[in-house]
């Protein structure tokens, strides 16, 4: 059973930048499409970024293009989202999620096996 953790989230101005983590344990996540999700309040929860097993291919969606990169170290069984520019509207609960299928990226959040806590990112203007 793997367990995924977040940490890096918090509360930055606009134009800041945020590097969440996503630390694994109980397994390793290395061949499983790691993405990140988030859920501003009213709002459903949406896939933002998402990366494949060996990072040969990534999905953003389009209000995070250009602004987030997504990483990942499986030696250290970790996910990582770098988040520049931020804007309020990045306001949310940042989820990591493990999806088995590993060379797809796939936006439902069914898809997903395993599911981090959540970190608060707030984004003041």
């Amino acid at each position: 059973q793997v367990q995924l953790v977040e940490s890096g989230g918090g509360l930055v101005q606009a134009g800041g930048s945020l590097r969440l983590s996503c630390a694994a344990s109980g397994g390793t996540i290395g061949g499983y499409t790691m993405g990140w999700f988030r859920q501003a309040p009213g709002t459903e929860l949406a896939l933002v970024v998402g990366i494949t097993r060996n990072g040969d291919r990534t999905y953003y969606a389009d209000s995070v293009k250009g602004r987030f990169t997504i990483s990942r170290d499986n030696a250290k069984n970790t996910a990582y989202l770098q988040m520049n520019s931020l804007t309020p509207e990045d306001t949310a609960v940042y989820y990591c999620a493990a999806a088995r299928f590993g060379d797809l990226i796939t936006t439902p959040v069914n898809n997903y096996d395993y599911w981090g806590q959540g970190t608060q990112v707030t984004v003041s203007s």
